[in-house]
């Protein structure tokens, strides 16, 4: 009986260090293999680190979002997904500092008496009622495809690679008026855009928002319609 016991003992102690061998093994392959996608992430967007320091503490950062990206991926209860960007060793605090320098206005624009809800302008889309059920105005040639703007701080300008300045004085258009819709409305908004495209402000500041890739976004992130999309809706008239 001693003898079975202790041999008992022996085999889970050897079964429970191979569980453990394992799991270590296991680990120690997911991060050589999150170094290795961190390196190929640094190359492919020109990432340079000043030294093993920052490195070390933006791997951490670029580990944790990859894995938040792929929990949320894996999830596949959104209409939208995420992808490993650009932005990927960046923590939220930071994307929001350095890429949402605009802040929605607590006080009436120029012009208005009173929020916007309650502008003086008559909205020319208020008895609209037939609207589409899309309506794409890239495609009617309204509008340009979608472009990174690059960083828009208050501190800094807009880029897309190098500035051509022979280009920057000739305007593609001229502006000389342009209307509000009405606030917080996202009926309104909808009739406005069936008509003309319309220009909105939205809160872009969240993770989902960082890392978002391609689908229909819906999540959550302010009131005011979805991300505030509804506050500061306007279009133009001439």
């Amino acid at each position: 009986m001693g003898l079975s016991h202790n041999r008992s003992i022996i085999v889970t102690t050897l079964l429970v260090f191979g569980m453990w061998a394992c799991h270590v093994t296991s680990r120690t392959l997911n991060e050589e293999n999150m170094l290795q996608r961190h390196e190929q992430w640094m190359a492919r967007y020109g990432r340079v680190y000043k030294d093993d320091s920052e490195k070390e503490a933006r791997f951490k950062i670029f580990k944790n979002n990859v894995a938040y990206i792929e929990a949320f991926n894996n999830a596949g209860n959104c209409a939208y997904k995420l992808s490993v960007n650009q932005f990927a060793d960046q923590t939220n605090q930071e994307f929001k500092a350095t890429r949402n320098g605009f802040k929605f206005p607590s006080t009436p624009r120029s012009g208005q008496t009173t929020p916007r809800s309650g502008q003086t302008t008559p909205f020319r889309y208020e008895t609209v009622t037939a609207v589409p059920s899309s309506v794409d105005w890239r495609k009617k040639g309204a509008v340009t495809p979608v472009k990174d703007q690059g960083q828009c701080a208050k501190n800094s300008e807009a880029e897309n690679g190098t500035c051509n300045t022979k280009k920057e004085g000739v305007a593609a258009a001229k502006i000389t008026g342009h209307e509000d819709v009405p606030a917080n409305s996202e009926s309104a908004l909808l009739k406005a855009v069936a008509m003309q495209p319309v220009s909105v402000a939205i809160d872009a500041g969240e993770s989902d928002f960082q890392f978002y890739s391609s689908g229909v976004f819906n999540g959550t992130c302010a009131k005011e319609g979805l991300c505030g999309i509804a506050m500061m809706a306007s279009y133009p008239t001439a």
